[in-house]
């Protein structure tokens, strides 16, 4: 077998060995920084002529090499994602182009950089005998808006008095966008860094402080860095405030900064860091790899950490003081993991953006073992479970995640490419992180924790020897972790080849879904297990390995391991237990703890207690185990593993028993239970409650736990003073209210005795004599009312909001609410956790119409000034609130915050927030779903994010929840468009395109073919001799108005006609750049073809032959032209367009229109040639050309009609169609669109229906047309009544003179109305809602008219003429030259264009007059 070469690796012409950063000048009044740049470069080619530096929004001011000064030009085409079609609104398109724009500035996938500077002929010298040069780039950025933060607090006094800093950030290779680098992570170099200061100010950056030297008038000041170990500048931050310094105690060589008078807090929160730097160089048996560390607290971070070489990053909000408890895991954690990442991710990085599961997924692994060792097993089991979950329902929702991939491989049909970190969605990253540490753990599982330490050993300790080389050398790359590194690191220490697990979980994506059940075979003693796989839902893959399984029995708990085969479903497990028969015997568990448990309620012939699948979740697996209710009574009692309690807890919830409400009852009093257990066990509680209504005794649940731990022994009712000391009956303590304002009575209301306990808890709260704060626990109980809010009953538009008919449960939560929410003004809490409860209680009583919906409370909340979490709570409150009125001048509102707020992080709080509740479903009729909506975002995402790439990626993830990855439906069609068919050679007017820029004026008459010329563009170059052979004919037929004219289709042999076509279309535009990156040189629409890869021009014939136009072809398709010509067929065909019918939605997706893979697009002769096979049949391949979609699944609307269509079974295919015209058809079943469950339009017009039941379930249908049909009575529409969402109904179209039986009965409208209550519209005539009264009398008025009566004398009326000639539009074959047509598509157009001007104005004049 042979194997297949190796891909070469891209080269950069140059090795990066040393660079200057200074910083001369840093300016908080206008927020501007000036400095300098000096770059050592190692030539490694010796024909460079153009040196590539990354930079973004910097002004460059001078260049020089070696003291040269020196040209440079400085391009971001990032600043523009669709500057070549910006009239494009496909998502599709937009990511082919920001995939483009990505690689063509990044330094990895070639040579490539912003900034390109031309090495002067002085310096070629050097270049040419392999010496080193010198780059020097002067600078200054001002005003930057990403990648530098300047908070300059309002007030007066000094800067410095002020606390005003700044400090840098950016989401992975970002340092482009404050000083100019080489933006990679495989480039590293040592470093010298310079920042002068005032003098009141400290500069605090990476590597050690050398020292620091003070200007001669002593007002500012210059410190040094020297950062000696290689590090790439990605890993480079500076951090500049007037910092009070704090040096570790326990560790000199860690040092912590912070704001002024943040002190104290600072201390407490710090304590502990020395013991985390000790437990990973104890673990990892490495020493810190840098000589110093420091960690600054900074405000409006861009995130809660920010890790970089030898420094930290916080958050401000992190630090808390001894008092507070919440915050403190919270920090700790933070923490923690941003020292783990010190050693993988800073001192080693990763090679390519492939690769960045390896230093990830390390770290990962690293900071679940510190989690392990502080915070217990009961935590770090708990946090391994729940990683797992989240990661398996990502996949299962979004498509499998691949952390290891070709670039070539397809993104799984998401929206964004995946093959960039600045393309990505950043819930795709954040899940990368989550999957690379769950397989670090599979490989330890696999060659051992041991073996797996020693493994990371090695690389650091290779990486260490490479970065005490000073000089540059090769062997400064195993400072970079790659997979292959990786593996054949751990294949070295172990011995053992994982590669296979890599080809299984790295290299491919999806979960596995196991689906199992057991039978306990009495004669065997053994238990036959029943193990499926589910691989039919998204994300999901199918395992072929081995499969822990534990059975929990009489004599003890034994592990079996299961192999996982293709075929095998069945695994017999044998028992080594017996059955006892009512014998009371201790039960030994996993721990060697002895259990008593009462064995009364198990099957006697059985010794298992319970069974657990892959008990240590050694895979991302979702398991649905089915046992009795007993089992999983006894699991969640006796098992001692958080995670098999909490999955009895979750199966628990379908079981409503007694035993079950015991159980749970003596999980949330059992003291030793982990504490998030006891959590889960009191929210199933409640829901066991609820399922067990009609049989439930005594006071509501958990209402004697909660009496019994926290109220005072001989008064039960009086509540004790807050005491945290025990830190898990805290938790509870907290948790045990929430779960009670779950519980509901008969009327499905929260129990009037819950809704007075919890204002008890509030009212009587007293924290006088707790040595902590209460304010988390205040904020739960507001939490707590907020739930027990139920919907008012007498909800109306005019209904008003007086207190005093408020019911008296509501008026009280409002009353404490209201309260509460005033004392927080006065005394305000830690980090205003009750202002966050007490907006979103506020925004429940909105929704629930007790309150009117306002936004001003939230607006004014989510203003600058409040404190970050109350910001994100209004923002949600509010997108809340759009999404229930559809308020397109709050979601306006909510859009300029997002444009105009200086912190990144509320900028990406609000695009979250609308990502996960976007104020409409995607194809609803929603007054927010307007066109301003999506140019606005369209011009965000491509214009005004280029600084950030996770706003960016968040703004396009809200742009594909809105409207899907094709062109949005509240858009009209392009007026001109052109699609490719590069496979045949051939070109067509978008006929759609055509037909709504022409129909829109025209509704009221059909007009005829007209001559139509195409225009020359100016710069094609003319030849005037030319062969016969190479000649190609042009011919074209435009169509405007209904289907009975002809389709504009251009025939042509030269795809190269095409640019014409679009310059002609595009004529209006000004001249745009061609596509960023692009191999070519910026060209415009309008530059000449020598711009391209290949020549071609353009000749005429003689004059004694009919004139035509002849294209000379690029060298590849001349080829391939002379070798079709021997096959050459020539045919006339009028073929009819899928277009062609009337229908309200384009037939053609502007996706196709504007997708550059558009090269199999369908042309009349295959529709024609396919429509002869299947005839009548609907197919797969049929709709795919008809949609111009290449999936089934992204088809959103499409029309079929006219088709001769009598089979649908495969539109069952298109799972999320919007719109759907199969009019005018002979289709009688319609049991295929059952599966259509986001349909909102269908046409059925002229078939042979007379059956809508399978229309039943079509719960989002919205609009129904089924005139034409043999409908015969009106019990054929009772399956219509539980579409809630159908508003528009047609049986009956007079003006097509269609019909159904059931209409000729006299009372089919009245029947029909009183049937289907919630329509709108019958038959056209508004039934409901504004207009109806209108509607009635002039139909009225008709009817008068049409009875012979008349209300005076009628003057007669001249016969209407036609507006135009009779053969103004015809088409003179004889006379169908280029040049004729070129000038006829002319006039067209100049006569289509005043007429639209014309009718414009006329409108205005009438909207003026009324």
């Amino acid at each position: 077998m042979e194997k297949k070469p190796k891909k070469t690796e891209f080269t950069r012409p140059f090795k990066l060995s040393h660079q200057l950063l200074a910083i001369t000048s840093i300016s908080f009044e206008s927020k501007t920084i000036i400095g300098h740049v000096e770059l050592m470069l190692q030539p490694r080619k010796s024909d460079v002529k153009v040196i590539k530096i990354n930079t973004k929004q910097a002004r460059i001011n001078r260049v020089g090499i070696n003291g040269y000064e020196t040209s440079f030009q400085n391009e971001d085409p990032s600043c523009d994602l669709t500057q070549r079609d910006p009239k494009s609104r496909n998502l599709e398109y937009l990511s082919q182009c920001h995939l483009a724009v990505m690689d063509s500035l990044d330094a990895d996938s070639g040579y490539n950089g912003e900034l390109s500077i031309r090495i002067p002929s002085e310096v070629m010298r050097l270049i040419k005998d392999n010496k080193p040069i010198s780059v020097t780039i002067f600078f200054s950025i001002e005003n930057p808006k990403g990648g530098i933060h300047f908070i300059v607090p309002e007030g007066n006094g000094t800067m410095a008095e002020r606390a005003a800093h700044l400090f840098t950030y950016g989401h992975e290779n970002s340092a482009r966008l404050w000083f100019p680098c080489v933006d990679t992570y495989s480039e590293p170099c040592t470093w010298k860094l310079e920042y002068t200061v005032d003098e009141s100010m400290t500069a605090v950056s990476c590597g050690d402080l050398v020292e620091t030297v003070y200007t001669t008038d002593k007002k500012r000041k210059t410190f040094h860095y020297i950062l000696s170990i290689p590090t790439a500048a990605p890993n480079i931050c500076l951090a500049v405030g007037p910092f009070e310094i704090l040096v570790d105690p326990h560790m000199h060589e860690v040092t912590h900064f912070c704001l002024p008078q943040l002190m104290p807090v600072l201390e407490h929160t710090t304590q502990t860091t020395h013991e985390i730097i000790e437990f990973f160089e104890e673990v990892l048996s490495f020493r810190f790899p840098y000589s110093c560390y420091k960690q600054v607290f900074v405000d409006e971070t861009y995130q809660e950490v920010l890790p970089y070489a030898s420094v930290s990053l916080f958050n401000t909000n992190l630090l808390f003081s001894k008092i507070v408890l919440d915050q403190t895991p919270i920090t700790r954690k933070v923490m923690g993991k941003a020292i783990a990442e010190q050693f993988f991710g800073c001192f080693m990085s990763r090679e390519t953006w492939k690769d960045y599961w390896v230093p990830a997924g390390i770290s990962g692994y690293l900071y679940g073992l510190w989690l392990r060792s502080v915070f217990g097993n009961s935590e770090y089991r708990h946090w391994i479970a729940s990683e797992t979950e989240k990661l398996c329902q990502y996949e299962t929702r979004e498509g499998p995640l691949a952390l290891h991939h070709d670039s070539k491989d397809s993104s799984f049909s998401r929206h964004f490419p995946h093959q960039h970190p600045h393309t990505v969605s950043l819930m795709h990253y954040e899940m990368m992180q989550t999957k690379a540490h769950l397989i670090m753990r599979q490989i330890e599982n696999r060659i051992g924790p041991q073996l797996l330490l020693q493994a990371f050993n090695k690389l650091l300790s290779l990486a260490n020897t490479s970065a005490q080389q000073k000089v540059p050398s090769s062997t400064w790359s195993t400072m970079l972790l790659s997979q292959a590194g990786f593996l054949k690191s751990t294949y070295s220490v172990s011995g053992k080849d994982i590669s296979n697990l890599f080809d299984q979980w790295v290299n491919k994506g999806g979960v596995i879904c196991f689906n199992g059940k057991f039978v306990f075979n009495r004669k065997r003693n053994a238990v036959e297990l029943d193990v499926r796989q589910d691989t039919t839902n998204k994300g999901t893959q199918k395992y072929v390995g081995p499969l822990t399984v534990r059975v929990q029995e009489l004599d003890g708990s034994f592990k079996h391991t299961i192999q996982i085969e293709e075929n095998t479903i069945r695994h017999d497990l044998p028992c080594h237990s017996k059955s006892r028969r009512n014998k009371r015997k201790k039960i030994p568990l996993l721990n060697g703890e002895e259990a008593d448990i009462d064995l009364n309620v198990m099957d006697p012939d059985s010794p298992v207690l319970w069974i657990r699948i892959d008990p240590d979740v050694n895979i991302p697996r979702l398991i649905h185990f089915e046992q009795p209710d007993y089992m999983w009574q006894y699991q969640v009692k006796f098992e001692r593993d958080v995670v098999g309690q909490l999955e009895a807890i979750k199966a628990l919830e379908v079981y409503p028993t007694a035993a079950t409400r015991t159980a749970l009852n003596d999980i949330v009093e059992n003291k030793q239970f982990y504490y998030k257990v006891r959590e889960e066990a009191c929210l199933c509680l409640a829901k066991i409650a609820n399922a067990m209504l009609s049989n439930w005794t005594g006071p509501p649940a958990m209402f004697n736990i909660f009496t019994r731990f926290f109220c005072c022994d001989t008064s039960p009712p009086i509540i004790r003073m807050n005491d945290f000391a025990n830190f898990q009956q805290y938790f509870i303590q907290k948790k045990i209210p929430i779960a009670m304002s779950l519980l509901k009575n008969a009327n499905n209301m929260c129990p009037k005795e819950v809704v007075h306990f919890l204002l008890d808890l509030i009212k009587f709260n007293d924290n006088s004599k707790n040595q902590y704060l209460d304010n988390y626990y205040r904020a739960v109980l507001v939490d707590s009312l907020s739930n027990t809010i139920t919907p008012a009953t007498n909800v109306s538009s005019e209904h008003k909001f007086i207190a005093d008919l408020m019911p008296m449960d509501i008026r009280a939560i409002v009353d404490e609410v209201t309260r509460c929410l005033n004392l927080e003004k006065h005394l305000p809490s830690y980090k205003y956790t009750v202002t966050v409860s007490c907006l979103r209680a506020i925004r429940n009583l909105q929704k629930n119409g007790h309150l009117p919906p306002d936004a001003n409370l939230f607006k004014s909340y989510a203003l600058s000034g409040f404190f970050y979490d109350v910001r994100l709570t209004a923002v949600e409150c509010l997108v809340d609130l759009i999404k229930a009125t559809a308020s397109v001048d709050e979601l306006n509102w909510l859009l300029d915050l997002a444009s105009e707020e200086p912190i990144a992080e509320i900028k990406r709080g609000i695009l979250h927030a609308l990502v996960r509740n976007p104020p409409f479903v995607k194809g609803s009729n929603s007054p927010v779903n307007n066109a301003e909506l999506v140019e606005r975002l369209w011009r965000y995402i491509s214009q005004d994010s280029f600084y950030d790439s996770r706003l960016r990626c968040m703004a396009i993830d809200l742009y594909h929840k809105l409207f899907g990855k094709s062109r949005p439906m509240c858009l009209p069609a392009p007026k001109y468009g052109v699609v490719v068919n590069l496979k045949e050679r051939k070109t067509q007017i978008n006929p759609n395109a055509i037909k709504r820029s022409a129909s829109a004026i025209y509704q009221d008459f059909d007009s005829v073919a007209a001559p139509v010329k195409l225009k020359k563009p100016a710069s094609m170059p003319v030849v005037t001799s030319h062969s016969d052979e190479q000649s190609s004919k042009i011919k074209m037929k435009i169509k405007f108005g209904t289907q009975s004219q002809s389709n504009s289709t251009l025939d042509t042999d030269d795809v190269m006609a095409a640019e014409s076509l679009i310059s002609l279309s595009h004529g209006d535009l000004p001249s745009r750049p061609s596509t960023p990156g692009s191999m070519q040189e910026s060209t415009s629409w309008q530059s000449p073809p020598s711009a391209l890869t290949s020549e071609f021009s353009i000749a005429s014939v003689s004059e004694g032959k009919p004139k035509q136009e002849y294209i000379q072809m690029p060298q590849p398709l001349v080829a391939a032209k002379e070798k079709k010509k021997k096959r050459k067929h020539k045919h006339k065909h009028k073929h009819k367009h899928r277009g062609d019918s009337d229908w309200s939605s384009p037939a053609t997706p502007a996706s196709a229109v504007n997708s550059p893979f558009f090269s199999n697009a369908v042309i009349p002769e295959q529709m024609s040639s396919q429509k002869g096979e299947n005839e009548g049949h609907l197919t797969r391949l049929r709709l795919l050309q008809a949609a111009g979609e290449f999936d089934t699944e992204s088809i959103q609307y499409i029309n079929l009609g006219h088709q001769g269509i009598q089979s649908i079974e495969s539109i069952s295919e298109c799972k999320n169609i919007i719109r759907l015209n199969l009019s005018f058809n002979r289709i009688t079943f319609l049991n295929p669109l059952k599966e259509l469950k986001t349909i909102t339009f269908l046409n059925l017009s002229s078939n042979h229906i007379t059956n809508l039941d399978p229309l039943s379930t079509l719960e989002t249908l919205e609009e129904l047309n089924v005139a034409g049909n043999m409908i015969g009575s009106c019990d054929r529409l009772r399956c219509l009544t539980g579409i809630v969402n159908l508003q528009k109904l047609r049986l009956q179209d007079r003006i097509n003179n269609l019909t159904n039986p059931v209409c000729h009965n006299e009372s089919y409208h009245s029947t029909t109305l009183s049937l289907l209550s919630q329509l709108l519209v019958l038959d056209g005539e508004r039934v409901k809602g504004r207009g109806s009264e209108l509607y009635k009398m002039c139909t009225e008025l008709d009817k008068q008219l049409q009875s012979g009566r008349t209300f005076g004398p009628v003057a007669e009326r001249p016969s209407p003429e036609p507006w135009l000639k009779k053969d103004y539009f015809s088409f003179d074959e004889k006379e169908a030259k280029v040049d004729n047509a070129i000038k006829g598509f002319e006039k067209v157009l100049s006569d289509c264009k005043k007429l639209d001007q014309i009718v414009a104005s006329k409108i205005n004049e009438l909207s003026s007059a009324q």
